[in-house]
């Protein structure tokens, strides 16, 4: 036995195997490129979901500071309708005063 030999062993692969193997390295490319290209797709749509939660909350506030003084509308409701009655007797007595001028 030469001592060349000792040690080394030689592997070889059938066409098939070789092709599998390629297969299989190309395949795992593939779904390395399409892992990728769809965490960038969802890294897009969280930065779009990001700027437009902001803009949503810029408009609720915006909303909360024009509905901050809704407590007032029934109390200037209430003041309205006090003006109105008063004008209403003022009217009425302006009407009965100026029937009696007039004859």
């Amino acid at each position: 036995m030469d001592t060349a030999d000792v040690g080394t062993t030689v592997l070889a692969l059938t066409s098939t195997q070789r092709g599998l193997w390629w297969g299989a390295i190309i395949g795992g490319f593939a779904i390395v490129l399409v892992v990728a290209a769809l965490l960038t797709i969802l890294v897009l749509l969280v930065r779009v979901i990001d700027r437009r939660v902001v803009s949503i909350k810029g408009h609720l506030e915006a909303a909360a500071a024009n509905t901050a003084d809704t407590a007032l509308i029934e109390r200037t409701a209430e003041q309205v309708e006090a003006v109105l009655a008063e004008g209403l007797e003022h009217h009425l007595f302006l009407g009965r005063v100026l029937a009696k001028v007039r004859s």
